[in-house]
Formats: structure tokens, sequence, C-alpha cells
């Protein structure tokens, strides 16, 4: 149930990872399957040491609009307070933007796209 201090946050990259949700939330999420129809995944070189340093990787996924309508990108929805999404805005470096969008199962959420 989405109460008015909860929202929600569409993850198919390192936001799923444990270390990156401790270090960015103090917490590990619980999320549940979804996906994001209408968009391609690719990777993103990171430039941000610290950004690197968390999630133990140089290269991120990161998401755009497709073309075609049968693409989607699987992932986890999580429902987080909108300090906890502050601090995703935090992790993320500027090479993302964040966007609402309607996943697969209908729920309206947060994500991280290419900026």
């Amino acid at each position: 149930m989405n109460t008015p201090d909860i929202v929600y946050l569409f993850s198919y990259g390192t936001l799923q990872d444990r270390n990156v949700q401790i270090s960015s939330f103090g917490r590990e999420l619980a999320g549940r399957p979804d996906a994001l129809p209408g968009y391609a995944q690719t990777l993103l070189a990171i430039g941000d040491p610290k950004v690197v340093e968390i999630s133990g990787k140089t290269h991120h996924p990161v998401v755009r609009p497709s073309a075609n309508p049968a693409d989607e990108v699987a992932g986890t929805v999580f429902e987080i307070t909108h300090q906890e999404l502050l601090a995703a805005d935090e992790y993320e470096v500027s090479d993302y933007k964040r966007v609402h969008v309607t996943l697969k199962s209908g729920i309206d959420a947060w994500v991280y796209i290419a900026a």
C-alpha cells in the first residue's frame, strides 16, 4: 500500500546491491521483481571514485527510452521513504536523471535513466 511517506523506486542496477543499499540508506531494502517497459539497457563508465568504491564497479547499467515497444528492462521495485529517495539522488552520478514511470506491474515508480 502506498502511504504518503512511502515512494516506489525501480532499480535495474547497483541500487539492488546490498552494500550499496547499506551505504546509501543504512539498511538492506526488501523488493520484488518488476520490469520497465519501453526502455533498453547499456553500460556507462563511472568516473566518480566514491561511487566506484561503494559499488565495486567501474561500469554501471543505464537505461534509455527505446523505439522498440517490445523492449523492457528487468529489475526490482522497492518501497522507500522520501528521505531515502534523496539519499539515492546523492548516490547517483550526474550521468543519470530521476524520472517517474509506470512499471509492467502498473506501479508508478521513480527510476534513474540516462541524463
